[in-house]
Formats: C-alpha cells, sequence, structure tokens
C-alpha cells in the first residue's frame, strides 16, 4: 500500500529524517506534528529549497505553527537542533545541573527547558562514569521500592526540599490544578420567566400595551455575577522557593477557563509592589515568568510586608477588589515593621475584600505558634489562615472557597494570642 503513494522527496534522504525527528521533537513540546504535517513539511522544503536557514526556519514553522503561543517552544527546537552544532551537549548539561557545559554561558531561556526534554526523549543520559579508584569499581545501589505513588509523594512534599526534577514534576502537577468559585447573586435584577420576585414595572408596561388590563404578572431574578481574585505573593528571601511554585499556580489559573473568576490579578511584594497581572496572561508559563520576574527587581530581597500593603491599599485596593474581590495572600509574616501600622493595612485590606485567605508555608511546622509580631498584627484580620508548603496546600483552597465559614488554622492559633 505504502509504494503505491507516490512521494516527491528532497534527494537528500538524510534531511528527510532529521525533518522527522524534528516533529518527533515538536510532539514532544507539545506541538501538534502528526504525520501529515510532516509530509507537508517536506514536500514545503523540496518546493522551497534547502538554501537560506531563515527560508528554511519559515517554511518549516508554517507547517508546525498553528497557534502564537507555540511559537517560543517551536523556536528554541529549531535553534537547538538545526542551528546550534552542540546542541546535544547543551541540552545534556541543562537535563544534569552535576555536568558543566554550554550552558553555563546564557541563562535558560522560556521555553528551553520544554525544548530540552523534548530533544532527549528516550536519549541515554547517564552521568559519565566516575574514575577507578585503585583498580576498583564503585557500585550504588539504589532502592526504587516506594509505599506510595511518587505523585502522592509530590502532593505532600514540601517545595523547600524538592531537587530539580521533583519540582519540575510539581510544576507540571500545578499545572493541572484547578480553583472553581461560586457565582453570586448581583443586586441588579433581569426578566426571567420563573424568577423567584415580581416585576411591577414591567407588568404595568406590558398592562400599557394591552389597553391597561394585568393578563399576568412579570418575574424577574438576580443576576449571576463572577468575583475577582486577587493575589498578594511575598517574594523575600525567605519565601523564594514557594512563591515561584505558586506563580506557576497562579498561571495555571489566570489560563485556565471555565473555572468561573471574572478576572485574577496578581502582585508581588518583598520591598516594594509590583503588578504582574499582564504578564500571567501569556501563554507560555516560562515565558510569563520570566517577564515578571524582570519586572518585579526584588525578587528573594527583604519584606517590607506592611508598605506594600499600604501601597496596595492606596494605589490598587478600589481598582480591583470592587464588586466581592477574594484576597489570596500569601506571605510567611515576618516582617520588621511597627506591628501597629500592619495591623491597620491588614483591617483595611480585609475590609475591603469579600474574604481574605492567608497561605503561610510556616503552618507545615507541628509546633507552630505565632509568636512573630508580624504574624500576631496579621492574623485577627484574615478569614481563613492555611497552610501554603505543598501542592495538597494549594488543592485545599478550592475546599476553603467552597466553604465560606471554614477558618483553617485561625480559631486555634487565635486561641494560643489570648
Amino acid at each position: 500500500m505504502a509504494d503505491q503513494i507516490p512521494l516527491d522527496l528532497p534527494d537528500n534522504p538524510q534531511l528527510v529524517a532529521n525533518i522527522t525527528h524534528f516533529a518527533r521533537a515538536l510532539r514532544a513540546g507539545g506541538l501538534k506534528a502528526g504525520p501529515g504535517r510532516v509530509l507537508d513539511a517536506v514536500r514545503a522544503v523540496e518546493a522551497a529549497g534547502f538554501t537560506e536557514r531563515r527560508d528554511f526556519y519559515h517554511v518549516l514553522q508554517a507547517c508546525f505553527v498553528t497557534r502564537p503561543e507555540q511559537r517560543a517552544t517551536f523556536d528554541q527546537i529549531f535553534r537547538l537542533y538545526w542551528r546550534d552544532p552542540r546542541y546535544i551537549e547543551h541540552m545534556m548539561s541543562m537535563m544534569l545541573p552535576a555536568l558543566r557545559g554550554v550552558a553555563e554561558d546564557r541563562a535558560v531561556k522560556p521555553a528551553e527547558k520544554r525544548a530540552a526534554e523534548a530533544l532527549l526523549a528516550g536519549l541515554d543520559r547517564e552521568a559519565p562514569d566516575a574514575p577507578d579508584e585503585e583498580d576498583g569499581e564503585t557500585e550504588i545501589e539504589v532502592d526504587a521500592s516506594l509505599t506510595i505513588s511518587t505523585e502522592e509523594r509530590l502532593r505532600r512534599l514540601d517545595f523547600e526540599q524538592m531537587n530539580t526534577a521533583e519540582m519540575a514534576e510539581a510544576k507540571r502537577l500545578i499545572a493541572r490544578l484547578s480553583l472553581p468559585v461560586k457565582p453570586l447573586q448581583s443586586r441588579r435584577t433581569m426578566a426571567a420567566p420563573r424568577g423567584a420576585l415580581p416585576d411591577w414595572r414591567r407588568t404595568m408596561r406590558v398592562a400599557m400595551r394591552r389597553g391597561g388590563e394585568v393578563t399576568a404578572f412579570e418575574r424577574k431574578a438576580r443576576r449571576i455575577r463572577w468575583p475577582n481574585l486577587v493575589v498578594l505573593c511575598d517574594i523575600s528571601g525567605s519565601m523564594s522557593s514557594y512563591s515561584r511554585a505558586v506563580l506557576h499556580f497562579l498561571h495555571a489559573v489566570s489560563n485556565a477557563k471555565g473555572q468561573g473568576w471574572a478576572k485574577v490579578h496578581a502582585f508581588t511584594f518583598g520591598t516594594r509592589l509590583t503588578n504582574i497581572t499582564r504578564h500571567l496572561r501569556a501563554r507560555d508559563v516560562d515565558a510569563a515568568l520570566a517577564a515578571a520576574g524582570a519586572e518585579a527587581q526584588d525578587w528573594e530581597g527583604g519584606t517590607r510586608i506592611g508598605q506594600c500593603l499600604a501601597a496596595f491599599n492606596r494605589d490598587w485596593s478600589r481598582r480591583v477588589l470592587g464588586q466581592g474581590a477574594v484576597v489570596l495572600l500569601i506571605t510567611d509574616g515576618l516582617d520588621r515593621d511597627d506591628p501597629a501600622a500592619l495591623a491597620a493595612q491588614m483591617e483595611r485590606l480585609h475590609l475591603s475584600s469579600r474574604r481574605l485567605i492567608w497561605l503561610n508555608p510556616l503552618l507545615r511546622w507541628d509546633g507552630f505558634a505565632p509568636k512573630a509580631a508580624g504574624i500576631r498584627a496579621m492574623l485577627p484580620h484574615v478569614d481563613s489562615f492555611r497552610a501554603g508548603h505543598n501542592i495538597a496546600a494549594l488543592q485545599g483552597l478550592a475546599e476553603a472557597l467552597s466553604q465560606p465559614g471554614d477558618p483553617g488554622e485561625k480559631a486555634r492559633l487565635m486561641a494560643a494570642l489570648r
């Protein structure tokens, strides 16, 4: 059957094999690169010729890229596969941090790690053997037996204790998380044949068109609207491991459909407040977080929670907290500013929001107590106080939103304050 199909391929069979392998890497990177598109790419290259790299790039891009967000992944795989003669060494050095290679020459660009995983799929990536000592060989035995699944273990593992591979897998799990919210009833109404409220004005208007005779009572119902989600994420030095995972979660929530949020607003703070909302709207998570990191210049610095909350209350609260917004505060609460000023800003934030949920990674400790002055000042002004140190804690946010009366650990810690 195959020999009956006429295939006019280029004279160089190695080029056809390379295009096929390149399409396989694109497919592993998330692009749709099936056999049909591979055949179109081969024919397109035959028609356009293989003379200039720029023409070759645009020909393959026209065959494989169908959405704007796919360009970043395509560009990285194309550059590493076709342009860089040492792409395998570069990818090996990126996937194995213990090796040293060309990856040290520059920073990793957005979508590059996914390109690395796509290009090295199925490749033997074992580290080079260590030199023998006294003609002896060193054997390393690894017990791979597990009592629970890897995914369940990652759900309970602290973000700060994860290695590079575990964090990469955790980010993939986080990308699948959802944060649905129930709609709110607005004070505005709309016509509804089976509504619970009588619509006297509409009833009279209909009666006037019929000579003043009332034949039926019109009904109306309250409109349904969706709240905003406002996230304030601490990116100081003590929160760096957690804030990066939370920002991955926020990117998934910002780009998810069907969760009900009207808008998702994201702010980072350390020594100053930074609005990163527009960056999280990018489809590619690597590009979004890279842009957010470039915008926020106080990564892994100090903490000025009170001053940053004051800046938010002054400049942004009226813009983003209207119509019953839910505020998600992610911080450990370790602040050296005046506790009274911090408490005043927290009270204002609480009064401006429909619900204020505080995620604190310090709750991972069994003996946690609100001894820090910043935590003691903030705790009375939140509706729910929950842990935020692993994937399971992020999944618990859905339960907190579905149960408005759930205080989390606040009740227990407030009793300890008395």
